[in-house]
């Protein structure tokens, strides 16, 4: 069976707990765009709370392409931006200076388009976590639905939204976060957390058998 989701931006805990129950993972970037979604926003922890993390992106959030088209509005300085606020979160936690030399190449590393910089991101993550995922994406075929064989999916795509993410998903992920103490735990974040706070043991944290 394999995981079919839409691309996203450092996708979620809780996305990635499913990637390695699945094992393996397709991305979808031929579906329609769709705004308030996780294909350009990941959620970090901060002090206060959780603070969102958007990419901008050329003719709006209300344009009808394919995600395989959506361009990053490098107009504004987004990448030094997300990468500033991620480490005010993170040069705290455990692993933050463990993953910091990579990761911070990783935001200067400059980038065109939506998905490339999500499978940038993905590759990363699944390296870093070192759990048995294989990744793939999904091969449109003119005159085919999708190129889909429902019978060999679980089709999540739009299943994780910011909306439902936090309703859907009762039953998340724990480990200790960094500002736990002051604020509580919060659910449903993106993997970096995980990594920043967990380190190695965040495969299996996730349930990786590996």
């Amino acid at each position: 069976m394999k995981l079919l989701v839409e691309s996203q931006y450092f996708p979620s805990v809780t996305l990635m707990k499913k990637s390695i129950e699945v094992s393996n993972i397709k991305f979808d970037e031929y579906e329609p765009w769709r705004k308030m979604s996780f294909r350009n926003r990941c959620v970090v922890v901060g002090s206060h709370g959780a603070i969102n993390l958007s990419i901008p992106v050329l003719e709006g959030r209300e344009q009808k392409r394919l995600l395989k088209e959506v361009a990053i509005d490098n107009r504004k300085p987004w990448q030094a931006q997300h990468w500033k606020t991620i480490t005010s979160c993170y040069n705290r936690s455990p692993w933050f200076a463990f993953f910091e030399p990579e990761l911070a190449g990783l935001y200067r590393q400059p980038v065109e388009l939506l998905h490339e910089w999500n499978r940038i991101c993905l590759n990363w993550v699944v390296m870093k976590l070192g759990a048995p995922i294989h990744v793939d994406y999904l091969k449109y075929v003119p005159g085919e639905q999708d190129g889909v064989d429902e019978s060999q999916v679980v089709d999540w795509r739009n299943k994780i939204t910011p909306k439902s993410i936090q309703t859907d998903f009762p039953d998340p992920v724990r480990y200790h976060q960094v500002f736990e103490e002051r604020i509580g735990f919060i659910p449903h974040v993106s993997i970096l957390d995980l990594l920043f706070c967990e380190g190695k043991n965040a495969r299996h944290i996730l349930g990786s058998k590996a």
